[in-house]
């Protein structure tokens, strides 16, 4: 795939990019190497202070990062303007929590003085998407820069202008030269990096076949992965719900970033008593989405970001339907120029369909009915993936089960599924491993060093 810009609401190649030369990559991973000798060895203070510019410089700058993530990628304006501000909180919040979240933590040993600390691994390659391209990138470099460590991006070849925008984003905070790079490349150089003895591990949000070939390109170098591999999120509504909130969510929470999100929800499980209603709800709310020009502040919905990315959600449209499901509203591509496809909403949609069983990254809502609450989680639960999950109800004891028996990272019980940076955020089974954000994820490329220094000068006990 050749690095450029190309406006997905127009089809217009805009800009293109040289890939870096394998002398360039080898010149740019010694950069990153030497950075994190100094780095690693900067006061955290100093180190906090670059985050806390950093998110000064992402509100000052949020128009102009929105506009050029709609450029890139599509999203509505109004949300790249919204993602480039969500950005700012989670420099914000490693900046005011790393000192704690890193210091040492004693532990009470008979005969020493113990304690564990938690050191940075070196330089971490980051293979990203271009869906969020800013917020995929900040929730990873804001824990790893403050613990010490320093960042390489592989950003999608889509959103080059914000790779490189991210980039001069940290140099402008004043991170010193090499402590968080871009480097311009497909992904066949990836697997020479992974095995760099420079480069220490590596984080990836993409598909399950991109996150499957790096975790085994570092697993055979022995590099600390996490991976986050998308889902096919449940939404859950029982009769106890709130009905009309929950189909005003719903919609939401379908069609957030012209439905290309991980966490959006795809599969609404309703259940049967009040699936006639929900239905006719949200049909009548998805009718009323705006298409069309993403920066105009009345677009609901703008392109998808890719053609290819159009033509696969079309094509798990039509197989849907050739294997039972109805369509109720949209289900086809737009005519005109740009990407476009109609939001869609598929009733009647069998477990063995691409709608219930497959990752639709676009507009597309597959509705499925649930005899009670056993019913639902099952359905829930009958997935390969395990990202988020969320559930419509007021009864206490449903509350209690479906916190407890969803398969998912995360759960949201009368809410949308979203990422913040004070919770921890990833997923179980083909969604992934590892966690960002939070506690949880500043540690993950940490050695957490187990310290223990004894009392005079006798020894034994366990050699392990």
């Amino acid at each position: 795939m050749a690095i450029q810009t190309i406006n997905p609401a127009t089809g217009e190649t805009l800009r293109t990019f040289a890939a870096l030369t394998p002398a360039e990559i080898d010149q740019k991973l010694d950069v990153a190497h030497r950075a994190w000798l100094s780095w690693r060895k900067t006061a955290l203070g100093d180190r906090l202070a670059v985050l806390r510019r950093a998110a000064d410089l992402l509100e000052e700058r949020k128009n102009e990062y929105g506009r050029l993530m709609t450029t890139e990628m599509g999203k509505t304006l109004r949300s790249a303007v919204d993602e480039a501000a969500k950005c700012a909180t989670a420099c914000r919040y490693y900046a005011e929590n790393a000192d704690r979240l890193l210091a040492d933590q004693p532990i009470e040993a008979e005969g020493s003085r113990s304690w564990v600390s938690f050191q940075p691994l070196g330089v971490v390659l980051a293979v990203m998407p271009w869906n969020f391209p800013f917020w995929q990138v900040l929730r990873f470099a804001a824990p790893a820069l403050a613990a010490g460590n320093v960042g390489l991006l592989k950003h999608s070849s889509n959103v080059p202008q914000c790779a490189l925008a991210i980039e001069q984003l940290f140099a402008d905070a004043g991170a010193p030269g090499g402590v968080f790079q871009t480097l311009l490349i497909g992904s066949d150089p990836v697997a020479d990096i992974l095995a760099d003895d420079r480069v220490a591990a590596a984080t990836l949000t993409g598909s399950e076949g991109a996150g499957s070939s790096v975790a085994s390109h570092a697993g055979k170098a022995i590099k600390k992965t996490v991976l986050e591999l998308g889902g096919s999120d449940p939404f859950v509504v029982m009769p106890s719900a709130d009905v009309e909130k929950a189909v005003a969510t719903a919609v939401n929470a379908r069609t957030i970033n012209n439905g290309q999100s991980c966490i959006a929800a795809k599969r609404f499980i309703v259940a049967e008593p009040i699936a006639d209603r929900f239905i006719e709800a949200f049909v009548a709310r998805v009718q009323a989405l705006v298409v069309g020009d993403p920066m105009r502040e009345d677009t609901d919905i703008g392109p998808l970001a890719m053609k290819q990315i159009r033509d696969d959600l079309h094509d798990q449209v039509t197989r849907s339907v050739a294997n039972g499901a109805r369509v109720l509203t949209g289900g086809k591509p737009r005519e005109g120029a740009g990407w476009f496809y109609e939001p869609t909403v598929l009733v009647d949609v069998a477990t063995d369909s691409p709608a219930f069983r497959e990752e639709t990254f676009g507009p597309l809502a597959a509705i499925v009915r649930a005899r009670d609450v056993d019913h639902a989680i099952a359905l829930a639960n009958d997935s390969r993936f395990g990202l988020g999950a969320a559930a419509w109800t007021r009864d206490a004891n449903e509350i209690t089960r479906f916190a407890r028996e969803l398969e998912a990272g995360q759960v949201f019980i009368n809410g949308m599924v979203a990422s913040d940076a004070r919770f921890p955020f990833g997923g179980v089974k083909k969604s992934g491993y590892g966690r960002e954000l939070g506690s949880f994820g500043i540690y993950e490329f940490m050695n957490i060093k187990a310290v223990r220094v004894m009392d005079g000068l006798s020894t034994g006990g366990s050699t392990e």
